[in-house]
């Protein structure tokens, strides 16, 4: 594998740990910033929201650019955003530089499998991507968990500054190593972006994404809050906690793929949407005691995560029916999807947050994830009944 796809990768790695750092740095970032929780949980919101709006019109608007030129262009905006974060004078300059980086966000995930393909031969496209991919998954084990313990020991600002360091490393490694010469994928205009968003079955998982992925973040916004003032844990833990759900995240995604695989993606999707909203209600109870509570948010990991392969590969199941001639639009429509979940999803946990408290955040999550289990089951239905009008339009053909 060439050296510029681990660039990439630790591209991917800065990102991944830019943005969900920030759960494990909430009560700390709060407490500093002399805001709510709510107010801090905003941070996470406003970041995704700047990934659902960058994924797919800034990468329509910039269809044009050269691959590497908007590839530096994208981790240079990275790179200013955590900058401006590490500086932040006030937290509405913080929520700016935030919003800044989750735009380049969107753009770099919308644009880096196209370039990791390029950067081999087509027998390794799918090994190629997985190496990129694999920096967002090593930032939820390692990256998250240095970042918060770094942040509480030296200052959130330090997190930011760090986060910088290996986004500008990823940057200077792209412009030296990324060729000129990458391949040009054809202008995915916004017109064809939107008229992916007229087709009701897309837009049906669509919402399965964003209800089944933005559930969790009801909850996982406010974990840290809930570990120290509910369950006792000190600032010092929360680091170790974050690095065992990191962990169970990367196990469900092996595992949620392989269910995916063997099950097909719908009933797949039933099985983790039962066991994750499970889970929530189960951490209720759990929070209240330190080892009750680890075990719980283990199990938790692997279900919050384990849906995404399963959701990636039926929305292009179901773009390739609907809408052939746009289906890497739609998949990168669904990367949107997740990032509107989890921004609707720590929004939303806030306002709980403020009315009721925290321990409000995992029954509402919960009833988030039985929406998504619901619309699941609908479009399970409507495969069947496709299914059905397709077996019989040969029989009908012959009669007539």
């Amino acid at each position: 594998m060439p050296l510029a796809l681990f660039a990439l990768t630790l591209s991917a790695f800065a990102i991944g740990t830019t943005e969900f750092v920030i759960v494990g740095l909430l009560p700390t970032m709060a407490s500093d910033l002399g805001v709510s929780l709510p107010s801090a949980g905003l941070l996470v919101s406003l970041y995704a929201l700047g990934v659902a709006i960058g994924a797919p019109l800034l990468t329509a608007l910039t269809g044009k650019w050269k691959r590497k030129q908007l590839l530096l262009a994208v981790m240079t905006l990275f790179v200013l955003g955590n900058l401006m974060a590490w500086q932040a004078p006030s937290y509405s300059s913080l929520i700016i530089a935030r919003t800044l980086t989750g735009l380049a966000h969107g753009v770099f995930f919308s644009i880096g499998s196209t370039i990791a393909t390029g950067l081999v031969a087509k027998d390794k496209a799918a090994s190629a991507i997985a190496i990129m991919f694999t920096g967002l998954t090593v930032a939820l084990v390692t990256g998250v968990p240095l970042g918060t313990y770094i942040g509480q020991h030296f200052g959130w600002q330090t997190t930011f500054l760090i986060v910088a360091g290996l986004g500008l490393v990823a940057l200077i490694g792209s412009a030296l190593l990324v060729p000129n010469n990458l391949k040009q994928p054809p202008v995915a205009s916004l017109s064809s972006q939107l008229s992916v968003l007229t087709q009701p079955r897309l837009l049906l998982v669509y919402a399965i994404t964003a209800l089944g992925y933005g559930g969790t973040f009801v909850t996982f916004t406010y974990l840290a809050p809930i570990l120290q003032t509910v369950t006792g844990f000190g600032e010092s833990a929360i680091g170790l906690i974050m690095l065992v759900y990191g962990v169970s995240v990367a196990i469900g995604n092996i595992w949620g793929g392989k269910m995916a695989d063997k099950m097909g993606p719908v009933n797949a999707l039933k099985v983790i949407f039962v066991g994750l909203a499970a889970v929530l209600v189960a951490f209720n109870f759990t929070a209240y005691s330190p080892i009750a509570a680890v075990l719980t948010i283990l199990i938790w990991g692997a279900f919050a995560f384990g849906n995404v392969p399963a959701l990636q590969l039926y929305v292009v199941r179901i773009a390739e029916k609907h809408s052939p001639k746009a289906v890497d639009v739609a998949s990168g429509l669904n990367i949107a999807a997740f990032n509107v979940g989890i921004a609707l999803g720590s929004w939303g946990g806030g306002h709980i947050v403020a009315q009721s408290g925290v321990m409000t955040t995992p029954w509402v999550g919960a009833l988030v994830i039985l929406g998504a289990l619901m619309a699941t089951f609908i479009t399970g239905q409507l495969d069947k009944k496709a299914a059905i009008a397709t077996a019989l339009k040969p029989v009908h053909q012959v009669a007539s």
